[in-house]
C-alpha cells in the first residue's frame, strides 16, 4: 500500500462558496484522492492524495476542469553563484534550474552572480537546488537572501487588496454623477435637461462600472455557465444585466431605466469586495505573524570566528551566539551561558524561562540577558516553529463536522435561487393581485416601494433584487473565518489545534482523562525513602537497584539511578535484563556473586511468590502519602523498598478546579496502585480514578468510558499513551513529551501546564459560538431576505448593500473572536 501524500493548491479565480464547493466537489472525485477541503477564506486546496495514482498536475488540472485554475504554492530564494564568466554560463544554469522538476521558474543574473528561483517546497528544497546547481560545473555559494513565505503572503494579500480598491474606485467615480443625477429627478422632480438625454446619460454612466470595473464579474460569471455550474458571479451578473438592459430598451418601448441601479448595484458589490478582502486578510494573518516570529539571520562560530549567515544556511551541529535583546535562530542546546528566554511566542507564558547549559532552546524565542552559545539541533523544516506552522495550516485545511451541511446547502443554493427568482418573477403576472398587497401595506414605511408602478416593473425588480441579494459567500466564510481566527488565537497562547473537528468535539467533552506522570506531575520523580532489611546494606540496595534500572527508560528508574550517581555509588555490570510491562523490571547482576533481582510493584512479586509482608505497613504509609514505592528482591527474597515522589505540577490543582466547575469529569489513568493514585488525586481534586492500569488496557479504559456516554478527552505525553490518545474523541498531548505523542494527538499543548487544557476548552467552545452565530446569521439573512426580494420589498439597490454587509458580517464576528478571554480565570 503506497503511502499518502499531503499536499496544498492556492486557488484562483474563486469568488464565493458556490465556487469553493464546485471545486472541492471535482477534487474529491478524483481517483486517488483520499480527502480535499476547500477552504474559501484563505483561498487554497488542502488535498491528501496517493501519489502512485493521481500527480500534482493532475490535480491542478481538475481545478481547471472545473472551471477555475490553481497553482503549487511557491518559495522563491536568491542564490549566489560562483565560477560564472559570461552569458552562456548564466543561461546553463537557467537551463538546467528552468528543468529541474519542482522548480517553477529561475533567472540568474551574470551582473549580480545571483540566481533568483522560484520552486513548489513540497517538490524541492533548497539543499537540492544548490545541488542541481552545482551539477552544471559552477557553484552555489550559499543563500542571499529568502523571500519568505510571509512576505509571499503579504504581498499576494496587498495585491488583491489594492485591485479590489482601484476597481472599487473606477466603479464609484460614474455611480456617484448617477446618484446625484437620479436624486435631483426624484427629490427635485427635475429631469435634467430632458428625459431622453437624461437616460441615455445615465446609460452611459453605467457601462464603465458594470464592463470595465466589473468585467472579472461577468468573466467568472461567463466561465461558470460555460463548465455547467452556477456562482454568486452568475446571481450578480444576471441581476446587472436585467437592470442595465432597461436602458437601452427605454428608447424602443415604454418601460423604467434600471441601468443607473444595475451599476450602483455593481459599485456596491465592489465596495463589499473590497472590505471583505480586507476583513479576510486580517482573519488569515495568524500563519503570516508566526512566519514572520522567525530570525532571518543567525550569527555562528566557525574556528573561532564569528560569521552572520543567512538562516537558510544553517547547519545542524553549528554553534551560533545569540546576544541579549536577539532572536534565537533555531532549536538548539545551550553549550555555554545563561540567561533568561521569553518562550511567550511559544507557550503563551508570559514570565521569562531560566535557561543554563544542556537547557533546550526554541527557535524565535528571545534571549533577554545573558550571552548565549547554542548548538543547533533542528533546522529548517524540523523546527519547532516550523512545526507550528504546519499544524496551523493543517487545522485551516480542515472542515468542522457543522460545515458539511452548510457546504449541502451550498452546492445547490444558487440553482434554487435561479429558480426562485424565475418563479417570483412570472408570479407577479400570474397573481398581481395578490402580491401587491405587502408592497401597500409597507408604502407607508418603505419609501422606495410604489404599488403605483406598472406590474412588469414590479416584476423586473422582483426578480433582479432576488438574484443579487441572495449570497452563498456567507456561508462559506461562516466556518473557516472563525476556524482561522481560532487556530491562530490558540498557537498565540500554546495551544496547537491539528484538526478543526477537534474544536467542534472538545466543547461538548463531558469527561477529561489524564494521565499521572509527565501530566499531572512534573515527570521528574525523586527518592525520598529508602528502607532495607538486616541481609543488605543501604547502599547496597541502591547499587542493586539503581544497576538494573540503568538499563530501563521508567522515570521511576531514572530517579533511582539519580540517587546512585549522587552519593557516588558505583554502578555494576547487568545481563539478562527484561522489562516486564506493567510490573517492573527483572535481570542478573555479576558482584561478589551472581544475584538474580527483581524490582517492581507488588503484581510482580506476588506472581513470583516474594513474601514482602514485612513492609505493608511502610507500604501502605508511604503510599498514602502520595508516593509511589518499588520493591526489590534478590534472589527471591525481599531486599527493600524504595520510595519516589513526583512532584505535583504548580498549576495542576487550579487547572483541574477549573475544569471541574465548567462540569467536566476530571480522571486519573495509571498504572500505579490504587492507594498512592488516590492520595494524588485527593490532592489535586480530580473526581475519579483509575489505577493500576497496564499500558495496553488504557485504550479499552477510555473505550469503556464511551460506552458508558462520555464524550472523553486524553491528555497524555509518552509514549504508551499514543493509542490512548488516538482512541479518545480528543487526544491531548503535552508539548513537553514525545513527538509519537504529539503525532497521535488533536491538540497539543506547548508550555505542558494543564492551564493550557482550561485553554483549549474555553477556545473550543467561544470558537465553535463564533462558527454558530455566523452559519446563523448566514442562514437566517438568506431565509428572510430572499421571500422580501421576491415579494418587490426589497430595492435592488437596498439587496445589494445587504448581500456586501452579510458576507462582512460574517469575516468581522470572526475577527472579533480575538477579543475573547481564552485563558483561565486564575492567569487573566
Amino acid at each position: 500500500m503506497s503511502k499518502m501524500k499531503k499536499t496544498s493548491l492556492i486557488l484562483l479565480g474563486m469568488h464565493c462558496a458556490a465556487c469553493a464547493s464546485k471545486i472541492d466537489t471535482a477534487l474529491n472525485q478524483k481517483n486517488g484522492v483520499n480527502e480535499a477541503n476547500v477552504n474559501l477564506a484563505l483561498e487554497k486546496a488542502y488535498i491528501t492524495f496517493d501519489p502512485q495514482i493521481v500527480t500534482k498536475n493532475q490535480l491542478i488540472e481538475a481545478v481547471r476542469d472545473s472551471g477555475y485554475d490553481a497553482t503549487s504554492e511557491m518559495t522563491k530564494t536568491i542564490i549566489r553563484i560562483g565560477g560564472m564568466t559570461c552569458a552562456s554560463c548564466s543561461q546553463t544554469i537557467e537551463k538546467a534550474l528552468s528543468k529541474t522538476p519542482g522548480i517553477i521558474g529561475a533567472n540568474v543574473n551574470l551582473a549580480t552572480e545571483k540566481a533568483v528561483v522560484t520552486y513548489d517546497s513540497s517538490e524541492i528544497n533548497y539543499e537540492q537546488i544548490k545541488v542541481a546547481i552545482n551539477n552544471t560545473g559552477y557553484h552555489a555559494l550559499g543563500s542571499a537572501g529568502e523571500v519568505s513565505k510571509y512576505d509571499t503572503e503579504v504581498e499576494k494579500q496587498l495585491q488583491k487588496y489594492e485591485v479590489a480598491k482601484k476597481l472599487m474606485k473606477i466603479s464609484w467615480y460614474f455611480t456617484i454623477p448617477i446618484i446625484i443625477w437620479m436624486l435631483v429627478e426624484m427629490i427635485g422632480g427635475i429631469v435634467w435637461p430632458n428625459r431622453e438625454l437624461y437616460n441615455l446619460g445615465i446609460l452611459l454612466l453605467a457601462i464603465p462600472p458594470l464592463f470595465w470595473a466589473g468585467r472579472e464579474t461577468y468573466k467568472s460569471a461567463f466561465k461558470a455557465i460555460s463548465h455547467r455550474s452556477a456562482n454568486m458571479d452568475v446571481l450578480i451578473a444576471l441581476g446587472t444585466l436585467s437592470a442595465f438592459i432597461t436602458g437601452p430598451l427605454f428608447f424602443f418601448f415604454p418601460i423604467f431605466n434600471y441601468s443607473g441601479v444595475a451599476g450602483m448595484i455593481m459599485a456596491f458589490h465592489l465596495t463589499g469586495r473590497y472590505i471583505e478582502a480586507k476583513a479576510k486578510g486580517n482573519a488569515s494573518q495568524a500563519i503570516r505573524k508566526l512566519l514572520e516570529l522567525g530570525a532571518k539571520t543567525a550569527l555562528i562560530e566557525i574556528d573561532g570566528v564569528e560569521k552572520e549567515i543567512p538562516i537558510e544556511d544553517l547547519k545542524l551541529n553549528d554553534l551560533m551566539i545569540i546576544k541579549p535583546g536577539e532572536k534565537i535562530p533555531t532549536d538548539g542546546i545551550i553549550i555555554e551561558g545563561s540567561s533568561s528566554i521569553d518562550e511567550s511566542m511559544a507557550t503563551g507564558e508570559s514570565f521569562p524561562v531560566k535557561k543554563k547549559p544542556g537547557d533546550e532552546v526554541i527557535g524565535a524565542t528571545i534571549n533577554q540577558k545573558g550571552s548565549l552559545t547554542v548548538k543547533a539541533t533542528k533546522v529548517g523544516k524540523d523546527t519547532f516553529l516550523s512545526q507550528v506552522i504546519k499544524l496551523v495550516e493543517e487545522c485551516q485545511g480542515s472542515k468542522v463536522p457543522i460545515q458539511k451541511f452548510a457546504d449541502q446547502v451550498t452546492s445547490i443554493f444558487v440553482p434554487v435561487v435561479l429558480i426562485l427568482a424565475a418563479i417570483g418573477f412570472i408570479s407577479w403576472f400570474i397573481f398581481p393581485g395578490v402580491l401587491i398587497q405587502p408592497i401597500k401595506a409597507a408604502q407607508s414605511f418603505l419609501p422606495w416601494v410604489d404599488p403605483g408602478m406598472p406590474i412588469y416593473a414590479l416584476a423586473l425588480v422582483s426578480l433582479i433584487a432576488t438574484l443579487v441579494i441572495a449570497c452563498p459567500c456567507a456561508l462559506g466564510l461562516a466556518t473557516p473565518t472563525a476556524l482561522m481566527v481560532g487556530s491562530g488565537m490558540g498557537a498565540e497562547n500554546g495551544v496547537l489545534i491539528r484538526h478543526g473537528e477537534a474544536i467542534q468535539t472538545l466543547k461538548n467533552v463531558t469527561s477529561i482523562v489524564f494521565d499521572k506522570t509527565g501530566t499531572i506531575t512534573r515527570g521528574k520523580p525523586e527518592v525520598t525513602d529508602v528502607i532495607n532489611t538486616d541481609d543488605i546494606s543501604y547502599e547496597e540496595l541502591i547499587k542493586i537497584t539503581a544497576s538494573v534500572e540503568n538499563k530501563s527508560e521508567h522515570p521511576l528508574g531514572e530517579a533511582v539511578v539519580r540517587k546512585a550517581k549522587n552519593e557516588n555509588i558505583e554502578l555494576e555490570v547487568v545481563t539478562g535484563f527484561e522489562s516486564i510491562t506493567g510490573r517492573g523490571v527483572k535481570a542478573v547482576l555479576k558482584m561478589d556473586k551472581v544475584r538474580r533481582v527483581l524490582i517492581g510493584n507488588r503484581r510482580l512479586m506476588n506472581e513470583n511468590g516474594i513474601d514482602y509482608e514485612i513492609f505493608e505497613d511502610d507500604l501502605k504509609s508511604l503510599e498514602n502519602e502520595a508516593k509511589t514505592v518499588i520493591i526489590a528482591a534478590v534472589d527471591e527474597k525481599i531486599a527493600g523498598i524504595i520510595a519516589i515522589a513526583d512532584p505535583i505540577k504548580e498549576d495542576s490543582v487550579k487547572a483541574i478546579k477549573e475544569l471541574e466547575k465548567m462540569g467536566i469529569k476530571t480522571t486519573m489513568l495509571t498504572g500505579d496502585n490504587k492507594r498512592t493514585a488516590e492520595a494524588i488525586a485527593k490532592k489535586v481534586g480530580m473526581s475519579r480514578v483509575l489505577a493500576e492500569v497496564l499500558p495496553d488496557q488504557k485504550v479499552q479504559e477510555i473505550q469503556r468510558l464511551q460506552d458508558e456516554g462520555e464524550t472523553v478527552a486524553m491528555v497524555g505525553d509518552g509514549i504508551n499513551d499514543a493509542p490512548a490518545l488516538t482512541a479518545a474523541n480528543v487526544g491531548i498531548a503535552i508539548g513537553t513529551g514525545t513527538d509519537i505523542a504529539i503525532e497521535s494527538s488533536d491538540i497539543t499543548l506547548v508550555s505542558g501546564k494543564l492551564s493550557g487544557v482550561v485553554t483549549a476548552v474555553n477556545l473550543s467552545v467561544k470558537t465553535f459560538r463564533k462558527i454558530k452565530q455566523n452559519l446563523f446569521w448566514a442562514f437566517f439573512y438568506n431565509v428572510i431576505s430572499i421571500p422580501l426580494a421576491i415579494m418587490g420589498l426589497a430595492h435592488p439597490i437596498i439587496a445589494e448593500i445587504a448581500m456586501a454587509t452579510s458576507s462582512i458580517t460574517v469575516v468581522t464576528n470572526a475577527n472579533m473572536l480575538r477579543k475573547k478571554k481564552i485563558k483561565p480565570s486564575y492567569l487573566n
